[in-house]
């Protein structure tokens, strides 16, 4: 086999049935670039209609891309792909940071693909060219933090381990797959535990080819560390700085003097961090006080992250008072999985106050944080929490629960504010306990079955964008008005997409921001400014596809889509732009295949395309417009004595959607009417065996 650049070139697949390991070869997947891509393509062409998230006959696939383990910055991302365990059992992908994407290249592979089911419970071991299947008998039951441990005691300390908790055992379908303690993937956990999979440990010792030199890689990564900004590529400090122009009060960028890593030994002061100057990158994001307030200061020990990337987003806190409840002292986590784990305290904490910044909702979070980790179970982007919510608040959960059942939950300690209760929750969802556990079913199984009224469905409060697939919202309507809402519409779980949302919260004024996407997107009307809304036009649809493409192609090379594109930077002699060719320049120097940023992008329309085709077969039906792309009636029903285009309501109007379907379908080169892929679309993107499939079926537009 040639020495391969980028890519290893080596493809493993495991039968945890059969208990056979065989090696394939990567290029025969290369024209959909890795991680997602080569997910996809796994699934279109070996998982027969029909299958169910945990069937035998479902696979799951873990992927890397030619980037990982190369140190271009931020790019050490493992893709997830399988069948989502939710009502419908769509194509979905899942996403995880740490350092297992890199060990995973360093062992010499690009994607582990998994099939069959073990007949008892196993974990993966693999080192290098050594793969064996283990027997995880001692390891089934355990949180990931101990499962973790145990397969690092065998292995060594260097190795890296994707695991699941007993919600994934128990195949709870809002369950995550976890790595290094706080990078988690979710949705996809269950699929493991289908397959009596506990556990994936790698350590690799083998290099990563490159087409070009090392020099050349030097000056490039020194390039896009020129114009890198902050977690979510903010590029404005979040408070007046001498060396900024402009500043923005929830930039992620909160480096300043006078604030600190407070508990580090000694404390580490986050400074100015002016952006000339790269050995400070790191310090650029204390965001231990942008998800606690300012009271985290003071228990923030370091920021982590993940190999190759110089932001480090995971605040990671001591909290000594976290003991008295039964868990770490210590935590680590970004984002949602701060504010999830936050939100189970439905009436508060004990001090009577609510939402952060006191200690007692720092405690109660870190309390949280851990055993959600441990246990092994997802929030479906904070929904699991608005659904107990509703439940709670409803009167619900009296009804539908066993007397016994209901009578049996520490109901006081929820009202109390007592971090206790936290226990209980997770312990009865992720072991499947009674019926309160149906909470880890998914919105639209749990909705369902216990009844939730029109209200559920219809109200901003409870934020199910779409009421068919059961998915939440994620930076929607609210973010770029049209653009926001159809990316929400594309995927078949929430729209794990940032690359608009980096740029609308770049935190730079909305003349600049609109100027940039003039560049971009052909007009400044490509972006209207926040709660001020203009109608659909071809702009924002270039715009929206712009966003998904880019999402895609991140997720294939892999890079981490909360940082790329670096669309925009902190230099005014830049005029705040970034590098949008970037990612074609790197994949050019690592592969040796000349990309242009146009041939790139229509390498990821591809796998985009390749993901609506596999959604029409699965659902057997070519109308995604009136099937799929669903809208929640709250979007345009909120604020009901306002008209949608009026100046600060984020309301959207009916009509104009459809239109913005259409001018998006138009973009992509999907049918206008059905939102489904052509065949002369397929076949421009090179799948006109995926058309003949499509066609055979009844399955391409007419």
């Amino acid at each position: 086999m040639a020495t391969s650049k980028g890519w290893s070139g080596k493809i493993l697949r495991v039968n945890l049935t059969t208990e056979t390991i065989t090696t394939e070869d990567t290029a025969k997947y290369t024209d959909f670039i890795g991680g997602m891509g080569f997910g996809y393509k796994v699934m279109w062409d070996e998982v027969p209609e029909g299958t169910k998230s945990y069937d035998p006959e479902n696979k799951i696939i873990f992927g890397v891309g030619p980037f990982t383990g190369t140190g271009i910055p931020c790019s050490s991302r493992t893709n997830i792909t399988s069948l989502m365990p939710t009502h419908n059992h769509l194509i979905g992908d899942s996403h995880m940071g740490g350092h297992f994407a890199a060990e995973l290249k360093y062992a010499g592979w690009d994607s582990i693909i998994v099939e069959g089911k073990a007949s008892s419970p196993v974990w993966l071991r693999i080192e290098n060219d050594s793969v064996t299947i283990e027997d995880a008998s001692r390891i089934w039951g355990q949180g990931t933090v101990q499962s973790t441990a145990d397969v690092c005691s065998i292995m060594g300390a260097e190795a890296h381990v994707a695991a699941i908790g007993p919600a994934g055992e128990n195949m709870v379908n809002q369950a995550i797959i976890i790595t290094g303690g706080s990078h988690s993937a979710g949705g996809h956990g269950g699929v493991m535990g289908s397959k009596n999979l506990k556990a994936i440990g790698v350590k690799g010792t083998l290099p990563v080819y490159m087409g070009g030199t090392k020099e050349a890689l030097i000056d490039l990564d020194r390039h896009a560390m020129s114009i890198i900004g902050s977690n979510n590529q903010h590029v404005v400090p979040s408070t007046p700085m001498p060396w900024a122009e402009y500043h923005h009060n929830r930039s992620r960028w909160t480096a300043r003097p006078g604030l600190f890593w407070g508990n580090a030994n000694p404390p580490v002061e986050t400074g100015e961090c002016p952006p000339e100057d790269m050995n400070s990158v790191g310090l650029r994001c204390q965001k231990g006080v942008f998800d606690h307030g300012d009271i985290a200061e003071d228990y923030t020990t370091r920021m982590g992250g993940c190999q190759s990337c110089p932001i480090r987003c995971h605040s990671q806190l001591e909290v000594p008072e976290a003991e008295e409840y039964g868990v770490s002292r210590f935590a680590a986590n970004t984002c949602v999985g701060w504010s999830f784990p936050r939100s189970i305290m439905l009436k508060g904490y004990k001090d009577g106050s609510t939402g952060r910044g006191t200690k007692e909702a720092l405690i109660a979070t870190v309390v949280s944080s851990n055993l959600a980790d441990d246990w092994g179970l997802w929030c479906n982007y904070n929904q699991i929490s608005r659904d107990f919510r509703y439940a709670y608040d409803n009167g619900i959960l009296e009804k539908v629960l066993p007397a016994e059942e209901y009578n049996s939950i520490p109901w006081d300690l929820l009202e109390a504010g007592d971090p206790n209760f936290l226990h209980e929750f997770y312990r009865r969802v992720s072991t499947k306990e009674g019926e309160f556990s149906h909470l880890g079913d998914g919105s639209f199984s749990v909705s369902k079955r216990w009844n939730f009224g029109d209200d559920y469905y219809s109200a901003a409060t409870w934020r199910l964008f779409n009421p068919v697939l059961g998915f939440p919202q994620h930076h929607s309507s609210e973010t770029a008005g049209q653009v926001g809402a159809l990316i929400n519409l594309m995927f078949n779980r929430d729209a794990q997409c940032h690359s608009h949302v980096n740029f609308t919260g770049s935190g730079l004024p909305i003349e600049v921001q609109k100027e940039i996407a003039g560049e971009i997107w052909g007009s400044p009307d490509a972006l209207d400014a926040p709660a001020d809304y203009t109608r659909m036009n071809p702009y924002k649809a270039n715009f929206a596809k712009y966003s998904i493409v880019r999402n895609v192609l991140h997720d294939s090379l892999t890079l981490c889509n909360w940082m790329w594109p670096l669309q925009v930077s902190p230099h005014k002699e830049r005029n705040y732009l970034g590098d949008t060719a970037l990612e074609a320049k790197f994949f050019s120097l690592i592969t040796g295949i000349e990309k242009t940023e146009a041939e790139l992008d229509l390498d990821a329309e591809r796998i985009f395309t390749l993901h609506r085709a596999l959604t029409v077969k699965q659902m057997g039906t070519t109308d995604m417009r009136n099937k799929h792309d669903v809208i929640a009636d709250y979007v345009f029903d909120r604020d009901p004595d306002v008209e949608p285009f009026t100046s600060g309501t984020i309301k959207m109007e009916r009509e104009d959607m459809e239109v913005a379907k259409t001018m998006f379908y138009e973009a992509m080169g999907w049918d206008a009417d059905t939102g489904a892929p052509t065949r002369a679309c397929l076949e421009r993107l090179g799948m006109g065996y995926v058309a003949d499939e499509l066609e055979a079926k009844g399955l391409l537009p007419a």
